[in-house]
C-alpha cells in the first residue's frame, strides 16, 4: 500500500491536476474540497491514514491557516505541503511558522512535487521513529507508534486497544520477529499502569536453576553465590506490568511457583521466610502454539488457562503485505540518520520485490535488511542490488512466460521515495502465452490467473489499481487470487474498498 495523501483544494482543476500529479508519482490520494472537509478526513473515527496533505492557503470558509491551526490543536503530526497562488513571502513565512513542512507556488510541476513530498514524508517518518524510540525507552508507547494499515492487523489492534484499558492477562502469540514486544509496550503505555514501571523477562534466556531467583527473587546467602538480596523482577514491576516473553521456556517447576504467584498476588523469594504481595499486570507472550505445548506435556495446563485469558495472534509479515512499503519508509529514514547517509529513496525494482517476498524473519528480518543495505550502498538510492541476500530469492508475481500475444508497456518512473509501491508498470511488458506445450488452447482460467499475475507485477503491488485497471472489484480479485493460490496478495477474501 502506497502512501495516502490529501489534497484540499476548493477550485476543480486545479485539485485534478494535483491528484493527478500525485498518483503518477506512486502515491494513493483523498480528494476534498474544502478545509472543514480537510479536518474531517483528518480527524474522524473511521477516517483511512493520512500520511501528508496537500493544502491550498486560499479557500472558502476555513482556509488553510485555518487548517494548520486545527491540525496543530487536534496534535496530529502530519507533514502540510501549502500551495499559494501569489508566492507572497509574508504567506509563506506564516504558513511555516503554523506547521507547515513545506510550500510550492501554483501552478507546481511533478518533479517539483515529487521531491517536495519525498522529504515531507522521509522528515515525518524519521519524527516518527525518533518518537517510538523515545516512547519506548520511557514507557509510554502507543498503539499509534506501531506501524501498521494491514487489514489482517486491525482486529488485533481493536482487541489490544479494549484490553489496555483493565488489568486482563493477555497472551502474545505470533511467529519470531512480528513485533509481540512492541504490541505488550503499546498495552501498558495506553492503560492506566502507563506512569509504573514495564518490566520484560525474557524466559527462554534464563538458566533453569536461576529462574526463581530472577522472578521472585532471593535472599542474602540463600544459595552459593548469593551475596546479596535481590528482589526479583515481580517486585520490581509493582504497580505496572511484567511481560514474560517466551514463556513456553519455562521449566515446569517455575511454572508451578508462577501459577501460586498469580493465583495468591504475591511472591516468595528463594530462602525467604514469609511471601510478598505484589500487585503486577502479566502480558506473556510466545512463538509457538502455547494449546501444543499443554498437549505434549511440556507447560502446565492449569496456568496456560490463567494466561490464556484474552489470547492475541499477531499475523506474520506476509499475512500483512501492504505494512511492508511504510515499514520500509521507517527504517530508510532512521537508519539514514543514524549512519548519515544522503539516501533519497528505494527504486521501484527493489520495492516490488522486497514487497513480494515471504519473510520468514518478519519485521525483525525487513529492519536488518534495510540497515545492511543503507550502510553497505554506495548511491544516493537503493536498489535491488543492494539487498544481495533477498535478491536471488524468485519474485512470484513476475514469472510470466514469453509468448505471441503482446500486453502493452509503459514507462517506469526515475525514482520513488522510500515509502511506496509505485502506480506504474515494469520496463518491460509482458506477454500471454494462447497454448500449452503440446499445441492445444489454454483454458481462459489459466490465461485469466495470468493476467492478474502480470496485473499485480505491472502496478507494483497495487490492489487497487489492478482491480481498477482488470475492471473488477477488490473482493472479486482476493477471491480470484485466492482460488488460483498466488502468492503474496496480503489480502483477504470478501474485501471491498470501492
Amino acid at each position: 500500500m502506497a502512501a495516502s495523501i490529501l489534497i484540499a483544494d476548493d477550485d476543480a482543476v486545479a485539485r485534478r491536476l494535483v491528484e493527478n500529479m500525485v498518483q503518477k508519482c506512486g502515491y494513493e490520494t483523498v480528494v476534498v474540497d474544502s478545509g472543514d472537509a480537510a479536518i474531517a478526513a483528518l480527524t474522524a473515527p473511521d477516517a483511512p491514514a493520512i500520511d501528508a496533505v496537500i493544502l491550498d492557503l486560499v479557500m472558502p470558509g476555513l482556509d488553510g491557516m485555518g487548517v494548520l491551526a486545527k491540525i496543530r490543536e487536534a496534535g496530529l503530526s502530519v507533514p502540510v505541503i501549502v500551495q499559494t497562488a501569489h508566492g507572497g513571502i509574508d504567506n509563506v513565512i506564516s504558513a511555516m511558522r503554523a506547521g507547515a513542512a513545506d510550500f510550492v507556488v501554483k501552478p507546481v510541476g511533478v518533479e517539483r512535487l515529487q521531491v517536495s513530498l519525498r522529504n515531507a514524508l522521509n522528515a515525518s517518518a524519521l519524527k516518527g521513529e525518533l518518537q517510538r524510540i523515545r516512547h519506548s525507552r520511557e514507557g509510554r508507547l502507543t498503539f499509534s507508534d506501531i506501524i501498521t494499515r494491514a487489514e489482517a492487523m486491525a482486529g488485533v489492534m481493536r482487541a489490544a486497544q479494549k484490553a489496555a484499558n483493565s488489568a486482563i492477562p493477555v497472551l502474545i502469540e505470533g511467529d519470531s520477529g512480528v513485533g509481540k514486544e512492541m504490541f505488550a509496550r503499546a498495552i501498558h503505555g495506553s492503560g492506566e499502569r502507563k506512569a509504573k514501571p514495564f518490566v520484560a523477562v525474557n524466559c527462554g534466556a534464563i538458566p533453569d536453576n536461576l529462574v526463581e531467583s530472577i522472578l521472585f527473587g532471593h535472599e542474602k546467602g540463600a544459595f552459593t553465590g548469593a551475596t546479596e538480596r535481590h528482589m526479583g523482577k515481580f517486585v520490581e514491576a509493582h504497580g505496572g506490568t511484567l511481560f514474560l516473553d517466551e514463556v513456553s521456556e519455562l521449566p515446569l517447576a517455575a511454572q508451578v511457583k508462577l501459577l501460586r504467584a498469580l493465583q495468591e498476588g504475591a511472591v516468595e523469594a528463594v530462602g525467604g521466610r514469609k511471601p510478598v504481595k505484589v500487585d503486577v499486570r502479566i502480558v506473556s507472550a510466545t512463538n509457538r502454539r502455547l494449546l501444543e505445548r499443554v498437549k505434549q506435556g511440556h507447560f502446565r495446563e492449569d496456568l496456560f488457562y490463567r494466561l490464556h485469558v484474552l489470547p492475541l495472534t499477531i499475523p506474520s509479515l506476509r499475512s500483512r503485505r501492504e505494512d511492508i512499503p511504510h515499514l520500509l519508509r521507517h527504517f530508510l529514514a532512521r537508519f539514514a540518520a543514524e549512519e548519515n547517509r544522503q539516501i533519497t529513496g528505494i527504486s521501484g525494482e527493489a520495492m516490488a520485490h522486497l514487497a513480494q517476498l515471504d519473510w520468514p524473519g518478519n519485521i525483525r528480518q525487513l529492519e536488518n535488511a534495510v540497515y545492511r543495505a543503507v550502510v553497505m550502498s554506495e548511491g544516493d538510492q537503493l536498489g535491488l542490488g543492494d539487498f544481495p541476500l533477498l535478491a536471488s530469492q524468485p519474485h512470484p508475481a513476475t514469472e510470466i512466460p514469453t509468448a505471441p500475444l503482446m500486453l502493452e508497456p509503459a514507462a517506469a518512473p526515475s525514482m520513488v521515495s522510500g515509502n511506496e509501491i509505485p502506480i506504474a508498470p515494469l520496463p518491460a511488458g509482458g506477454t500471454l502465452a494462447l497454448l500449452t506445450a503440446t499445441g492445444d488452447v489454454r483454458s481462459l482460467e489459466d490465461m485469466e490467473n495470468e493476467i492478474i499475475r502480470f496485473a499485480i507485477s505491472h502496478y507494483r503491488g497495487q490492489m487497487s489499481e489492478v482491480a481498477r485497471r482488470l475492471k473488477i472489484g477488490r473482493s472479486t480479485l482476493y477471491r480470484k487470487l485466492d482460488e488460483a493460490g498466488v502468492p503474496g496478495h496480503g489480502g483477504k477474501s470478501g474485501e471491498e474498498t470501492h
